[in-house]
């Protein structure tokens, strides 16, 4: 297995209503997964990187914090604007700040649980065409839709909460 990616890689599906049912569900309980797979977890183990090179696993919490309001303000940008060009950020820069070293694992899956029941409103009353407005995204070159990113968040989420628990079942834990 890859352990860079245990869920394997995001793929785009066409738009349905089980497929969106599905992916509001990602979103909408995303928090609680990501609480789940910190529970009982101490202080060292929070600081053991999910792979060699990779992150540890606060800082896998902290960075889908940083990429989930990222996201939120995304999809506002491209619900109020005409293809919004976003703006990037370097993840990897903000993942070694003193926030994502300091404060503990806790205070991002706090501001998930608030930023995800916003986020999570604000989709569930979106129209198809809707999900058809369009960001682009300077840094890949790309234009998408607001359907392609709510797979790609919801993916990304599922991602990275399968790092957290994939390194406790190889340790044990």
């Amino acid at each position: 297995m890859d352990l860079r990616y245990p869920i394997g890689k995001y793929e785009p599906q066409p738009f349905s209503q089980k497929q969106l049912n599905d992916w509001l569900n990602d979103i909408k309980f995303l928090p609680q997964s990501i609480e789940n797979a910190l529970l009982n977890l101490n202080e060292a183990q929070q600081n053991t990187a999910y792979r060699e090179g990779g992150w540890t696993v606060k800082q896998l919490v902290h960075h889908v914090a940083d990429s989930h309001i990222n996201a939120y303000c995304r999809f506002k940008l491209g619900l109020t604007e005409d293809n919004p060009t976003i703006r990037p950020y370097e993840e990897k820069l903000w993942a070694e700040l003193g926030d994502t070293h300091h404060l503990p694992a806790n205070v991002s899956v706090t501001l998930l649980y608030a930023l995800h029941t916003r986020w999570h409103e604000m989709l569930k009353h979106l129209t198809e065409a809707e999900w058809n407005r369009t960001i682009v995204h300077p840094a890949a070159g790309k234009q998408w839709t607001l359907w392609y990113l709510l797979g790609m968040y919801a993916w990304h989420g599922r991602h990275h909460t399968a790092h957290i628990t994939s390194l406790r079942e190889r340790n044990g834990w």
